[in-house]
């Protein structure tokens, strides 16, 4: 056959341009749905069409944005092994069709293709050919039936997956997504490690890199932050955990939730696309399309209003209240930025309770009762405390609502409040109707963010919405700041809200952590509130980084309260990083007030280094104990000594 000339170079312009959904497993999903293991699955395409149509019809629905055919063994030599190589182009082309005929223009479709099963380093000549033809024919047959991509999946040898590289180049002008297979040691069949093996692929002329396969995600994850960063896009897919055998059928044990949190964690390290390898379902699909939604930018796109709408609420007497006069707050954390930290060196104030502005984390109650926390947000205020912040379903958990937990403290404490807002639990009507509520109750500073998909609680269940992102709601509130709703519309008057956005200075993909704090900034964010930081260097050079915002930061801190902890902040949330030093000293210091002691003290000396270069700090004590906040402020000349 000639070369296919279909060219479909939009897959790789919607790659760059946000996180991609591939889909999951397969043969997993045949399997569970009656095909046994020894089978052959690609006959499927011509057998069973209908079956193989609703594996494609529920990732779909599940919220893949490609689907790939049921073609990975359909390469002749495999087939062989069932009597159906003189199938070939039959099976490929119907497994295009079934999944194009779901798809649509609703997603993309990947020619699936899979190794021989063969080695080409023990070959003969004759042998090679062999593999090179069976490839040129799957490929071709693959791309004269529609096609949008070829994805070479969980290839173990170099030597092979390079055979196929160079056939889908010669046969055919599709995007090639090339994946490798690592062993737990980190290495494929061949002894190449991961960025070795980037290098390589990239030079063979693969469009996308990757892995799939291994034993789960968390494993998946030291591979390919080994393959980002050498100019290709980055595909993720790994396994739902090891496979164990339950009543004669191989059952893998990664939750779809625990699937989901790993999706975001592979966006955030700057993966490209994400899907799923053996084992995974339509479910562990849902679970990395919420991820992805979250992290592309919502379902919705709102812009800054338009310069002639302004000028006309302008010429209306309703030009956007200046930042100072917004809050106490604002005017605080704006004087401390000009007088103290952009000041000439020999003309700033000591830092001080009167120059740098200290927020605490009070979180709403999990139930009815809201008196405890209320009284610790007096406790806090009376110690000196500027403003105190509540968090928005912390951790995707059940809360009482934040807002209304705000409302309470500014009535019974008589405080200012910074509302955590997301995105996640509420549509564009949603949001909107809860901003104007929030200021019509006086509630005018916020933090806003995007926002923790669901994962393993209570409710792991529960829908993601994702409509906006957190530059989204910044553009959005902006609008409002003007009198303006996201229609251009008026509201009938300006709002006054002062927005903190959140930053990582030690977030795995850097470059893009400042890239989305310059659109922040852009969107209408007025200040900073970090991620807990534990080195002074990591911060310091973030402070560098984003210099030319001359946005004022508020920099996070979090007590450690025990080595388990540190270990697993460490660990297990992104964007946060304990440095080995800090870790041991924990360690060392064991458990329980000793350790929080420690975690009090590392704490210190972090707002230590860092007080004389941001406004001020965020801090957030851990499991409800506020006085160690005020602990930490000891370093801070004008607070007082806590009892």
């Amino acid at each position: 056959m000639g070369k296919a000339t279909k060219v479909t170079r939009e897959f790789l312009e919607v790659v760059d341009a946000g996180p991609v959904v591939f889909d999951g497993a397969v043969g997993t999903q045949l399997y569970e749905r009656g095909i046994y293991i020894n089978k052959s699955f690609d006959d499927a395409n011509l057998s069973q069409q209908d079956l193989v149509r609703s594996v494609h019809e529920a990732y779909l629905q599940a919220g893949a944005d490609v689907i790939t055919t049921n073609t990975f063994g359909s390469n002749r030599i495999k087939l062989k092994r069932h009597g159906l190589e003189d199938r070939v182009v039959e099976i490929n082309r119907q497994g295009v069709l079934l999944a194009r005929e779901v798809a649509q223009d609703a997603a993309f479709v990947a020619g699936s293709v899979g190794p021989t099963g063969l080695t080409p380093t023990m070959l003969t000549d004759a042998e090679l050919d062999e593999i090179r033809q069976a490839y040129h024919e799957q490929i071709t047959a693959l791309a004269d039936a529609g096609a949008d991509l070829i994805v070479l999946e969980t290839f173990r040898q170099l030597s092979e997956i390079r055979i196929a590289i160079e056939v889908a180049k010669d046969v055919c002008d599709l995007p090639i997504v090339a994946q490798m297979a690592f062993d737990s040691d980190m290495k494929t069949g061949d002894g190449a490690a991961p960025d070795r093996v980037a290098l390589l692929l990239k030079q063979w002329g693969a469009d996308v890199i990757g892995a799939n396969c291994m034993e789960g995600p968390n494993v998946l994850f030291d591979v390919v932050e080994q393959m980002i960063g050498h100019g290709l896009p980055v595909i993720a897919e790994p396994n739902a955990g090891y496979p164990r055998k339950v009543e004669e059928r191989l059952v893998y044990m990664a939750t779809p939730e625990y699937f989901g949190v790993y999706a975001r964690r592979f966006f955030k390290l700057g993966v490209n696309i994400v899907g799923g390898c053996c084992g995974t379902g339509p479910e562990h699909v849902r679970q990395i399309a919420a991820a992805a939604r979250m992290m592309g930018g919502g379902r919705i796109k709102v812009e800054m209003a338009e310069a002639d709408k302004v000028e006309q609420r302008v010429e209306e007497g309703l030009d956007a209240i200046p930042l100072e006069d917004r809050t106490n707050l604002a005017r605080k954390i704006l004087r401390v930025q000009r007088e103290r930290v952009l000041a000439p060196p020999d003309k700033r104030p000591p830092v001080s309770r009167d120059t740098f502005v200290v927020s605490v984390e009070v979180n709403p109650p999990s139930g009815l009762n809201p008196d405890k926390s209320i009284e610790s947000a007096q406790m806090l205020i009376d110690g000196g405390v500027d403003v105190i912040n509540t968090s928005d379903g912390p951790r995707a958990s059940v809360r009482m609502d934040n807002g209304a937990f705000a409302a309470l403290m500014r009535k019974r404490v008589g405080c200012e409040v910074i509302v955590h807002y997301c995105s996640r639990d509420r549509n564009l009507l949603g949001l909107q109707s809860d901003l104007l509520g929030l200021h019509v109750l006086g509630l005018h500073n916020l933090c806003v963010i995007t926002g923790d998909p669901p994962k393993v609680g209570d409710y792991p269940h529960a829908t993601a919405v994702f409509d906006l992102d957190s530059i989204g709601m910044l553009r959005m509130i902006s609008n409002f700041n003007r009198g303006l709703d996201p229609s251009g519309k008026s509201v009938g008057d300006v709002t006054r809200f002062f927005c903190a956005c959140g930053a990582e200075p030690a977030a795995k993909d850097y470059e893009r952590e400042i890239r989305r704090l310059e659109e922040k900034k852009a969107a209408g964010a007025n200040f900073v509130m970090t991620q807990p930081v534990y080195d002074h260097r990591v911060l310091e050079r973030f402070l560098s980084d984003i210099e030319h915002l001359e946005l004022p930061v508020l920099v996070g801190l979090l007590p450690l309260a025990s080595h388990r902890n540190a270990e697993f902040l460490h660990n297990e949330v992104p964007g946060m990083a304990v440095p080995d030093d800090i870790r041991k000293r924990m360690k060392e210091a064991g458990s329980g007030p000793q350790a929080r002691a420690e975690g009090v003290k590392i704490a210190q000396e972090t707002l230590e280094m860092v007080k004389d270069q941001v406004v001020g700090a965020y801090i957030m004590p851990p499991f409800g104990r506020y006085v160690a906040a005020l602990e930490i402020l000891q370093c801070i000349d004008g607070y007082p000594e806590v009892g």
